[in-house]
């Protein structure tokens, strides 16, 4: 479906779950892969791969290691970005907002319903830091799976952000590079006001 105003609804969190599905039923490698762009104090920036972890009350949630790169850029700067692509629906969608961290309960929960795996790798990785080699990681591994023989203790140092949009941009690929592009933008009263924007 063309990317037209006059469809579209007026929520952009409405049109964002509709082509995430929509990658996810086409078949997309993986279709919550979304790059993270953060900025430190001295306005580097820097971009990663991270997975999306759903929507709660309009923001946008991802976890990491507070004390990685991207953790100490949102310390400086809360200010941040998101892109989504899914070459195979040939859609883009980009969001810029701001970050905070949720409650220790709700990261506390989502801890404990990742893979066994998952858990203690967050747990032996001091990740971003500098490291001698893949088997000091592993033993690492090996070392608290042994020590933790049942539940995994969440990091002190890991947890749940959520950015808030302030603007939401959709992106169509159209022929002859024509392509739609439809920016919501958040208004002070929370509504939303939605323009074209010039491919």
């Amino acid at each position: 479906m063309p990317l037209i105003e006059s469809r579209a609804p007026s929520e952009p969190i409405v049109l964002f779950r509709r082509w995430y599905e929509e990658a996810e039923r086409a078949g997309a490698l993986q279709p919550d892969a979304m790059t993270l762009a953060t900025a430190g104090p001295r306005c580097t920036p820097s971009a990663r791969m991270v997975l999306f972890k759903g929507i709660e009350d309009g923001s946008f949630l991802f976890y990491s290691n507070y004390e990685s790169r991207k953790g100490r850029d949102l310390v400086a700067n809360r200010k941040a970005a998101l892109v989504f692509y899914w070459s195979v629906t040939r859609h883009q969608v980009r969001v810029s907002g701001t970050v905070r961290r949720i409650s220790r309960a709700a990261s506390l929960d989502y801890f404990h319903s990742r893979p066994r795996g998952a858990q203690l790798s967050a747990l032996a990785s001091r990740q971003s830091r500098v490291v001698a080699s893949r088997g000091v990681l592993a033993k690492a591994v090996a070392d608290l799976d042994r020590r933790y023989p049942a539940a995994v203790p969440i990091p002190a140092d890991w947890g749940g952000y959520a950015l808030r949009p302030a603007w939401i941009e959709f992106w169509e690929n159209r022929a002859d590079r024509l392509h739609d592009r439809l920016r919501y933008v958040r208004l002070p009263a929370g509504v939303w006001r939605s323009e074209r924007l010039a491919p």
